[in-house]
């Protein structure tokens, strides 16, 4: 058999000329002979090393080019893709279009089901250019805030079932049950199989809940608590939260836009700053619906469960629990816990919770700074309900409007998320993280 001469590409960068038509062009002219190498090459999980670094190479040259025409249109192209900034559309929406109006500037739609089909390791990380693009929108602050409004807005699946919840009290999601009790709206997981880990499912469930509670002008405070899971060594117990579903990751089952960026922008900046539900006022608290928050954990709250603590008003811990943010030793980034967790612990504690996974338990003097009260599981109930009771009080609501707009001012909020949305993409396609979480969490069987 004659050996093949394997396929090369001359890479030679495109030069933009600052006209947004004719850039778009010359980048998607770029781009789509790239593509055309890769077509050349057999499936990742099938390519010998030269093939391989062929194939990045590619990639590289193309991010490269992606980035300088965002850097010099990202504006430009916001306003085509909201018309003028008079449209709202959603993260994942934003994304689409941008794929179908300017080709080769984020993966086309087909690219991306393609994508689907694999486990995280053999996909070609094209969420990577989703998250370059991310990036370059947050980063401006006229694109960036829009979006930012854009992703405080009740969804429309919440809108749907407003009426009902309202009527009955009653939201019975997959993963979420939403009940009100009093004057607070309880929100419940219910991914008990995993112990109440973090999917895409809870994620969408949790910003519908979200939704209602802040909707509904009968509650004035919500309650996030983990519903009983079935694992051998909880049976029967509460558990808040384990944090990201790894193996879910390892499969490729965690989206970048749909999990990991409308997570941060959607129900947890929501829980945080309120739901935007008049974009014409001025201020603030008249744009906005804003309630404080009560977090009620049982057994842990690890990885983004824990995170979720860092927006929370008051923080009530069973006896026995404890937080962790294990982000680092599994060699991705914790959300928004490096911006917030400083803030109630200081800078060095921080860093050992970060950087070195140090576990924190509720009765601690370090666990008090994260959580407010530690009571026995059995007088759990009682403590919810004088928190409830307590922060329900009128002037609550204002107060803690104000103390957002000190700890946490948007731009801070928006400059982080630009960073967060270039870095986790690229770490989650990282060598050390598919070797880690493949080795732990592949289930058995071909790619999805």
């Amino acid at each position: 058999m004659t050996a093949t001469c394997p396929p090369t590409w001359d890479v030679v960068p495109p030069t933009l000329t600052g006209g947004l038509d004719d850039d778009a062009r010359t980048l998607a002219g770029f781009v789509a002979a790239g593509e055309d190498v890769l077509t050349t090459l057999p499936a990742k999980v099938e390519r010998d090393s030269t093939q391989q670094r062929l194939a990045e190479d590619v990639f590289t040259a193309c991010r490269a080019a992606r980035r300088a025409f965002l850097a010099l249109h990202v504006e430009s192209v916001y306003d085509r893709l909201t018309d003028d900034r008079a449209s709202y559309p959603r993260l994942p929406a934003l994304v689409a279009a941008a794929a179908e109006r300017f080709p080769g500037l984020v993966p086309s739609a087909d690219q991306m089901t393609a994508e689907r089909q694999h486990v995280q390791a053999d996909k070609e990380g094209r969420e990577i250019d989703q998250g370059i693009f991310c990036a370059a929108v947050l980063r401006s602050a006229t694109a960036g805030r829009h979006l930012i409004d854009t992703m405080l807005m009740p969804t429309s699946r919440a809108l749907r079932l407003r009426d009902d919840f309202q009527r009955t009290g009653v939201a019975e999601l997959d993963a979420v049950l939403v009940e009100r009790r009093g004057h607070a709206a309880e929100l419940t997981f219910r991914n008990a199989d995993c112990l109440n880990a973090e999917d895409v499912r809870l994620i969408a469930d949790q910003e519908t809940a979200v939704d209602l509670a802040l909707l509904d002008d009968q509650v004035r405070v919500g309650v996030l608590r983990g519903g009983e899971v079935g694992h051998p060594r909880y049976p029967g117990k509460r558990v808040f939260s384990a944090g990201i579903n790894l193996r879910d990751l390892c499969d490729g089952a965690i989206p970048f836009l749909e999990f990991l960026m409308s997570r941060e922008l959607g129900y947890i900046n929501k829980m945080y700053r309120g739901l935007l539900v008049d974009r014409s006022a001025a201020a603030w608290s008249d744009r906005t619906v804003a309630k404080p928050w009560v977090g009620a954990v049982d057994s842990f709250a690890i990885g983004g469960g824990m995170q979720l603590l860092l927006v929370l008003d008051r923080v009530i811990a069973e006896t026995d629990a404890y937080f962790s943010l294990p982000a680092a030793e599994e060699g991705i980034v914790p959300g928004a816990g490096n911006l917030r967790l400083a803030r109630l612990t200081g800078a060095r504690l921080a860093r050992q919770v970060v950087l070195a996974g140090r576990k924190i338990s509720a009765a601690s003097a370090e666990g008090r700074l994260i959580c407010d009260e530690v009571v026995a599981p059995s007088d759990m109930r009682d403590a919810i309900d004088r928190a409830v009771r307590e922060l329900g009080a009128p002037a609550v609501a204002a107060n803690r409007r104000l103390l957002t707009v000190a700890e946490e001012p948007l731009d801070d909020f928006r400059e982080y998320l630009a960073e967060f949305a270039g870095s986790q993409v690229v770490r989650a396609y990282s060598d050390d993280v598919l070797t880690k979480i493949g080795r732990r969490w592949r289930r058995p069987g071909p790619s999805r």
